[in-house]
C-alpha cells in the first residue's frame, strides 16, 4: 500500500468503510476525551478568569467611585475652610476696626477732657492774675491818692510822680 492509495480509505478504488468508521469513533473518543480533561478544564478556567476579571473590574469602580466621594468631601471641606478663613479674616478685620475706632474716640476724649481741664486751669490762672492785678492796681490807686493827698503837683511833677510810682510797682514784683 503507498501513500496515495490510502487517502480517504480508498484502496485501490474502493471505499475502506470500516477504517473510517473506526477513525470517526476514535475521532470522537479523541473529542470526548479532549472535553472532559482539556476544554472542560480550559472553559472552566477561563469562566473563574472572568469571574476574577469582573470582580476586579467591579473593585475598582467601587473604589474609583469611593475615591471619587472623597475627593468631593475633600473639596467640600477645602471650599468650608476657605469659608472659614475668609470669615475669620474678616471678623477679624472688623474687629479691628471696632477697636480702631475705640481707641479713636477714648484718644478723643482724653483730648477734649484735657483740653477741658486746660482751658479751667487758664480760666483759674486768669482769675488768680486779675485778682492780684486788682490788688495792685488797689495798692498803687491808694499809694498814688496818699501822694496826691500830701503835696500838690505841677504838671513836671506829676510826670515824675507817675513814672515813680510805675516804678515802685514794677519793684513791688
Amino acid at each position: 500500500m503507498s501513500q496515495t492509495d490510502l487517502v480517504l480509505g480508498f484502496v485501490l478504488g474502493k471505499l475502506n468503510t470500516g477504517d473510517i468508521l473506526f477513525q470517526a469513533i476514535i475521532f470522537v473518543v479523541l473529542l470526548l476525551l479532549l472535553k472532559k480533561f482539556a476544554y472542560g478544564p480550559l472553559v472552566e478556567m477561563m469562566r473563574k478568569r472572568e469571574e476574577h476579571i469582573a470582580k476586579e473590574i467591579e473593585t475598582a469602580e467601587k473604589k474609583r467611585e469611593e475615591a471619587a466621594k472623597l475627593l468631593e468631601e475633600q473639596r467640600k471641606l477645602l471650599k468650608e475652610a476657605r469659608v472659614e478663613g475668609q470669615n475669620l479674616i474678616e471678623n477679624a478685620r472688623k474687629q479691628a476696626e471696632v477697636q480702631h475706632d475705640d481707641i479713636v474716640a477714648t484718644a478723643r476724649q482724653e483730648a477734649e477732657r484735657m483740653k477741658d481741664a486746660a482751658k479751667v486751669e487758664i480760666e483759674q490762672e486768669k482769675a488768680k492774675a486779675v485778682a492780684a492785678l486788682r490788688e495792685q492796681v488797689a495798692s498803687l490807686s491808694v499809694m498814688i491818692a496818699s501822694k496826691v493827698i500830701e503835696k500838690e503837683i505841677s504838671e513836671k511833677d506829676h510826670e515824675k510822680f507817675i513814672l515813680d510810682s510805675i516804678k515802685e510797682a514794677g519793684e513791688m514784683k
